[in-house]
């Protein structure tokens, strides 16, 4: 009785999960041919109008093809540094033939990747058959899979792949844009006019982007810095302001047989107003001519003594007359103090010949603002790094004070030197500045005499791979200031020792690593530096050590062979 009632139960329990899942198909059944229809699909509860088979499934739509990818990393590789030159160790690298991959040791770079969102993606796998006589390189292109179930299947938004190029306005959307754009006037006196008059009542010190005033015996009443606006031609009206360099170039149509008339061909037209040193200021800063270069029709340049004015001078008649002593360059150079007042003001000026051959007249203006009781420095970037200047670095002698920075710009982050005798003592005191966006690694060797301390000879090797002056603080950006010293980023220095007793454990390495993000708009990104890093790597050499050799690998690959190459103890060496 037992089994007939079991089995009784079962067949009950079987028809009903059949009349569930039956009204469940038939629920979910809604038509897909217009996703975008507003009417209401009629759905009848009840059994299947099909008959369903257990153990079946509702058939699947199949998936559609899968996006290409946007990078092949095939054809990508991130260690190859040295255009046109074999770099060591990279298996990616194109330059690289079968002779040199059979000297390396491993694969620097081993997997090539794209996108690790994505549940699957092409993966370049690189790495060394030693079996082989001689040691090949072995290259694979394989599919990888993502496991994580957070994945990026199908990308429907290719524009978030990449950064958004900036639109540029042109002469089919510069109506679109003017409506658009606020704040935006064609009329730069007199939206200048405006800003002046309604922040004159109550500014006692020049602001960043502020106009430049001048008195009211000028006959503007701004410093006139001419530049292109809409077109390439000069528009005199645009003011000078304040802490703004610019190098600009503009056009300017000239009728030769008038040039004694036009007023921004005269260099009194640059030098004759005079610079409220604060706005709305009673004290008055001259323009100081400070040098006059004239150049000749074959562009040969003469520095002139006599710094008086030139006026242009129009010589010949008809078809051979030329118009002398035209302005064509005008550099500005002002002095401001951190109060944002205006000091001093230098003017360079470079006139020229003008003939019919060179109408219209290319014009170049420059202005540039030097702080009072400072040297100028060249930049690093403004702001973000740019790739190839060196990193800005400093020393903070005391806790609150200011960063204290090399003249030498070359000098203020360094590695070791390699030289060609890869003699530590000759390369003593030759340093290599790093550089942003280049990875480099040095060295050198150095042999000892047992005779020398196991300390003396750590001090040493330290001092050698620091060198003099090893900063504090490296700078965020390629234009920071050594007053904002909260806005620096410190270097950590990390000594790794190993823990092994009755040795003499000497430096070998100093790996420098540098982290830094992009920063700001998605439009322009600007690299700031985040974290830097400083590892001072030793090892446990005998109480006698002998030797150390330092590898080098810089600017091109070098071969080296474990049997013949491989030095007494370990390598040593600086990297970044």
């Amino acid at each position: 009785m037992r089994p007939q009632g079991l089995q009784l139960l079962l067949l009950l329990l079987l028809a009903t999960w059949a009349s569930v899942s039956a009204q469940a198909v038939a629920t979910l059944a809604v038509p897909t041919e217009d996703l975008n229809s507003t009417e209401a699909s009629p759905a009848t509860l009840g059994p299947s109008p099909t008959p369903t088979t257990l153990g079946t499934s509702r058939p699947q739509k199949p998936p559609g093809p899968r996006p290409s990818p946007v990078t092949d990393v095939a054809a990508l590789c991130v260690c190859d540094l040295s255009p046109a030159q074999c770099d060591v160790n990279c298996c990616c690298d194109p330059d690289c033939s079968s002779e040199d991959f059979s000297v390396f040791s491993a694969c620097s770079v081993p997997v090539v990747t794209g996108d690790s969102h994505f549940c699957s993606q092409k993966a370049a796998i690189y790495f060394l058959n030693f079996t082989a006589n001689p040691p090949q390189r072995v290259f694979k292109l394989v599919d990888q899979i993502n496991p994580s179930i957070f994945c990026i299947h199908t990308t429907n938004y290719k524009p978030a792949l990449s950064f958004i190029n900036p639109e540029v306005p042109d002469e089919n959307s510069f109506d679109r844009w003017m409506k658009t754009s606020e704040g935006f006037t064609s009329n730069v006196e007199a939206d200048v006019s405006f800003t002046a008059k309604s922040d004159a009542s109550h500014t006692t010190k020049y602001e960043y982007g502020a106009p430049l005033q001048a008195s009211a015996a000028s006959p503007h009443p701004f410093l006139r810095f001419p530049s292109p606006l809409t077109s390439a031609l000069c528009t005199d009206n645009n003011p000078a302001a304040f802490l703004v360099n610019q190098a600009v170039k503009c056009t300017r149509s000239v009728n030769l047989e008038q040039c004694e008339e036009m007023e921004a061909l005269r260099m009194d037209y640059y030098s004759s107003p005079m610079i409220l040193r604060a706005p709305n200021s009673l004290t008055q800063v001259p323009i100081t001519v400070q040098s006059i270069t004239v150049q000749s029709l074959n562009k040969t340049l003469t520095r002139l003594e006599d710094k008086g004015p030139r006026l242009p001078s129009l010589n010949g008649s008809g078809h051979d007359s030329i118009c002398i002593n035209v302005v064509l360059e005008v550099k500005y150079s002002l002095t401001y103090t951190d109060a944002g007042e205006v000091t001093g003001a230098g003017l360079s000026l470079l006139l020229g010949t003008l003939s019919r051959a060179t109408v219209p007249l290319q014009q170049k203006f420059e202005i540039s603002f030097i702080q009072q009781n400072t040297r100028p420095v060249a930049l690093s970037g403004n702001p973000g790094y740019l790739v190839g200047l060196p990193l800005v670095a400093g020393l903070q002698p005391r806790k609150g004070s200011a960063i204290i920075q090399s003249t030498n710009r070359y000098g203020q982050l360094t590695v070791l030197r390699s030289t060609a005798e890869q003699d530590c003592l000759v390369a003593d005191g030759l340093r290599t500045p790093v550089l942003f966006g280049y990875n480099m690694q040095t060295g050198c060797q150095l042999r000892l005499s047992p005779a020398i301390p196991c300390r003396l000879v750590a001090q040493r090797v330290k001092d050698l791979l620091k060198g003099q002056g090893f900063p504090d603080f490296v700078a965020p950006f390629g234009n920071s200031r050594a007053q904002d010293v909260l806005d620096w980023v410190p270097v950590h220095f990390i000594t790794h020792a190993p823990t092994v007793t009755d040795s003499c454990q000497l430096p070998v390495a100093l790996v420098i690593e540098v982290k830094w993000t992009k920063y700001g708009s998605l439009l322009n990104p600007q690299a700031r530096i985040v974290n830097v890093t400083a590892n001072l790597i030793s090892s446990a050499f005998p109480q006698s050590p002998r030797d150390l050799k330092l590898t080098k690998s810089k600017g091109k690959a070098q071969r080296h062979n474990p049997k013949t190459d491989s030095p007494t103890c370990a390598p040593v060496g600086d990297k970044f």
